[in-house]
């Protein structure tokens, strides 16, 4: 990835280079590169996991539109897989020769930045003046955050939320215009919509673990994650996160183990999804699993909601993560990965990526733009919508440095509870013990 300016084919006057067109890249301040001379452009090695159709369609959308749009930097874009891209970048980095730009997790951020993996971007976004932050929702920006500096841009986020089958609630007498608010009252319409033969369950209302997992009834319940970054202290063994993982183990004891697993074995792909194809009748998933449903269940009738809240006053929280754009440390040209970290992160590229990729963005402008885009259905329009809302009540759950391996320890915790080895309380208690007794000093 050396020698990254590459010789042009033909004479560039430094003119056409400092004019050339801005009107793709609304609402960022972008300012084409100076070049050193006027026969070379900046040669970019954009990074990403997104190799599937048609996401690659999409991002390789925006960056030829980057490319078509100045002519001093030239992006490309790497497709690496999951998993091997974080492998790679740290190989990379430590090796001297990273990518120029890669999209990377929000969640451990500041593991990278405290561990001098990325680049701090606070003399660039400074150089923007005050309004640059206010592009982005709190949350978001706020995780990219350590020691009071940026080491990265939001690029998207996701949450959860309640998809219901109205037609199912028709069917034994619910509203379908009235999802449950709270956990219990869920469970009460859950049974309602069960259908069940002897020991053969045809259809369930509701299966607690299906698209959703222990940690986000946790944070529903309590409102926050493992960690409280004021003071620095693990939470884990929080009251009300006990409280609701007793619901969860309860509610799914009450149709035995062996059952509910003989039922759950056809679940594994889209096409065998049980809720696209009317064997549970509510299910919570991120907003963006609308895509997979209009995909291969075009016409079901369904209606979505916010989370429903542990009881009454105890809040509707989500839980969401996402991805950011870094410069890895040591890339050869900051200034030209930061101009496209700009484009990438602005207006114009994020509304295009919510629209097609039916996705949660960072950059609030866009997000809210999308809700006049023709690219949305009615129906997508109506998903979108609640996701959007949704993220007002949507909590992130970064990494502390303090305990990197944080969720090392709850994780195994969490299974010992669904095997029934541990009750909630005393698997949250031993969590809470290991965390404390392995927080590492920041110096």
């Amino acid at each position: 990835m050396k020698n990254k300016m590459i010789k042009k084919l033909f004479a560039v006057s430094a003119t056409v280079l400092l004019t050339a067109p801005l009107h793709l890249f609304s609402g960022v301040n972008f300012e084409p590169l100076k070049v050193a001379a006027q026969e070379e452009v900046f040669e970019l090695d954009f990074w990403s996991f997104w190799g599937s159709e048609p996401r690659r369609n999409f991002i390789e959308k925006i960056v030829e539109d980057f490319n078509n749009s100045q002519d001093s930097i030239h992006v490309t874009h790497t497709f690496l897989p999951w998993g091997d891209i974080w492998t790679k970048n740290l190989a990379s980095i430590a090796a001297g020769d990273p990518a120029d730009v890669i999209i990377n997790d929000i969640n451990s951020t500041r593991q990278r930045a405290q561990k001098n993996q990325n680049t701090n971007l606070a003399e660039f976004i400074n150089q923007e003046g005050e309004d640059f932050a206010g592009q982005y929702y709190e949350h978001l920006w706020e995780a990219t955050v350590y020691e009071g500096d940026n080491y990265a841009i939001p690029f998207n986020t996701d949450t959860r939320i309640l998809y219901y089958n109205k037609d199912m609630f028709e069917e034994v007498g619910l509203d379908p215009e009235q999802p449950p608010t709270t956990w219990d009252e869920l469970k009460e319409m859950a049974q309602q919509l069960d259908i069940i033969d002897g020991n053969r369950i045809q259809r369930l209302g509701y299966i607690p673990r299906y698209g959703i997992q222990g940690d986000v009834y946790y944070m529903n319940a309590t409102g926050h994650g493992f960690w409280d970054f004021d003071n620095n202290v693990p939470t884990i063994n929080d009251p009300k996160g006990v409280e609701i993982l007793d619901w969860v183990m309860d509610f799914e004891q009450d149709y035995g183990s062996d059952s509910l697993t003989a039922f759950t074995a056809e679940f594994g792909n889209q096409q065998a999804d049980p809720f696209m194809s009317g064997k549970i009748a509510m299910m919570v998933k991120e907003a963006t699993h609308y895509s997979q449903i209009a995909a291969y269940a075009p016409d079901l009738n369904f209606g979505v909601a916010e989370l429903p809240e542990f009881k009454d006053g105890y809040g509707h929280t989500s839980w969401g993560g996402g991805f950011v754009a870094e410069i890895p440390y040591g890339a050869e040209n900051p200034e030209a990965s930061w101009e496209f970290i700009k484009y990438l992160t602005g207006v114009e590229a994020q509304e295009y990526w919510a629209v097609n990729n039916f996705d949660n963005v960072a950059n609030i402008e866009a997000s809210q733009n999308a809700f006049n885009n023709e690219g949305l259905t009615e129906k997508g329009l109506e998903v979108y919508r609640v996701a959007v809302d949704n993220l007002a009540q949507t909590i992130l759950a970064p990494v502390p440095v303090e305990l990197p391996d944080l969720l090392n320890l709850v994780n195994p915790e969490f299974d010992l509870i669904y095997l029934g080895q541990k009750t909630p309380q005393e698997a949250l208690d031993s969590a809470q013990q290991m965390a404390e007794q392995q927080m590492m000093p920041i110096e």
